[in-house]
């Protein structure tokens, strides 16, 4: 971890290019995965057209539209917070981020057995009114605090989280993850505590001048793992999982400190690597072994609605390889082909 955190600072200050360079590339990619770990059908590509164009593309769900373009807004706020006044950390600045990603109450409608049907609602910006609880991977019913242990769980939370950083003993990685196991363990919402969790993480690092992180939903098996590795270390009362200590949940600091360096090492990567070849994709360093992906992707960005006889004076090879080439890189979601006929490259240079 602080070997990645060095070689970060040495290349600071960014240029501006290369802020933008960055916060495009974290908009796009924070947003994405945080909401595909909770369900939301957006793909990558859809995402960014959302986010960075203001477009629409494809079938997907409205709701996952608007949720998707909450999320942004929390994000804006988020750092907008972390990175203005370091005033003490409030609940009000919690409960208001939580209204901002949900937007408003609504109701959700559950079949029981026997065709019953009930219906509860979802309350944007309030604690929780009624038991939540997750079924983990293997089986068993995890409880969370319950509706009347919350207000005062949340209060203990947030004046240790003052006062841990007003101390200084924690490095903001340990702060951000011990904060975010004690949240998670609380769940003081009815719904978006995951998403809520993260963006607290990222808010605690920018705080402190970290750089904020993405945590991928490819990984999101290891992540949900090491959230319960620690569990089982901390037990099942969530009295104590809202007061657990840094040694407690060690399984899943581990994690985030390994993530976190990672993170900051694509991070430094995406900047200094010059390479027409070196290709980012949602957090992953592609290499192309022929320049000519490279020339046709820049070719694309340059004229979306280029034809193969196009690509083929341009990039110097034959239709057949074009074709194949266009074919895998579809595949992996790195471009993408409107109904109109032109192309759109998801996929970015490293120059």
């Amino acid at each position: 971890m602080q070997t990645a955190l060095e070689n970060w600072r040495t290349i600071q200050p960014l240029s501006e290019n290369d802020q933008k360079r960055l916060s495009r590339r974290f908009t796009v990619d924070f947003n994405y995965n945080s909401n595909h770990i909770e369900g939301n059908t957006l793909t990558y590509g859809q995402t960014e057209l959302l986010l960075l164009f203001g477009k629409v593309a494809g079938a997907a769900d409205f709701h996952d539209y608007e949720e998707m373009k909450a999320s942004n807004v929390g994000l804006k706020m988020m750092i907008a917070e972390a990175t203005g006044n370091k005033h003490p950390l409030t609940q009000s600045f919690i409960r208001t981020l939580h209204q901002t990603l949900l937007r408003e109450d609504y109701t959700v409608y559950r079949n029981l057995p026997g065709g019953v049907q009930t219906s509860y609602i979802i309350h944007a910006g309030q604690y929780k009114t009624r038991p939540n609880s997750v079924i983990t991977r293997y089986g068993d019913r995890f409880e969370y605090a319950s509706p009347e242990e919350t207000p005062s769980l949340m209060t203990d939370l947030v004046d240790w989280y003052n006062q841990a950083e007003s101390e200084g003993k924690l490095s903001p990685v340990e702060l951000a993850t011990l904060f975010h196991y004690r949240y998670i363990r609380i769940h003081p919402f009815e719904d978006g505590n995951g998403r809520i969790a993260r963006l607290m993480f990222n808010f605690i690092l920018s705080r402190h001048d970290y750089p904020m992180i993405v945590v991928r939903s490819r990984l999101k098996k290891d992540y949900l793992e090491a959230l319960h590795q620690a569990d089982l270390i901390v037990g099942a009362v969530p009295y104590d999982g809202a007061h657990a200590s840094l040694k407690d949940i060690r399984p899943f600091h581990k994690h985030m400190e390994n993530l976190t360096a990672q993170e900051l090492e694509n991070d430094v990567l995406f900047i200094t690597e010059k390479d027409e070849n070196i290709w980012w994709y949602d957090g992953e360093r592609v290499v192309f072994r022929t320049s000519s992906y490279a020339k046709i992707l820049r070719e694309l960005q340059v004229e979306p609605k280029a034809t193969f006889a196009y690509l083929q004076e341009e990039v110097g090879i034959n239709r057949s390889a074009i074709q194949k080439m266009l074919q895998k890189m579809q595949e992996r979601n790195y471009i993408e082909k409107d109904a109109d006929g032109s192309w759109r490259v998801f996929i970015t240079p490293s120059v």
